[in-house]
């Protein structure tokens, strides 16, 4: 139903041997984590953790995941922010 792209994320994972990552969703997509995790994991062989709080934007980082090891996060759902010109 959505294209999350999930064979370039895959890729950057191996590229960078990431181990550990966290996976960041908006309310719609959280039903769909188990399954993302699921393929990232299986692909990669990294831990995949999902992120259940609140997410409201791109700028919402979860706080604190250096401290349980993460090397990655990874947004999904959010608009790519376009710098204009003249701003």
């Amino acid at each position: 139903m959505y294209n999350l792209n999930l064979n370039k994320i895959i890729e950057e994972i191996k590229l960078n041997k990431y181990k550990r990552i966290l996976i960041q969703l908006p309310d719609g997509l959280k039903p769909q984590a188990g399954k993302i995790a699921d393929e990232i994991e299986k692909s990669t062989g990294a831990e995949v953790l999902i992120w259940f709080g609140s997410c409201y934007g791109a700028c919402d980082l979860p706080v604190g995941t250096d401290r349980i090891g993460i090397e990655l996060i990874i947004q999904f759902g959010h608009t790519k922010f376009v710098k204009e010109s003249g701003w």
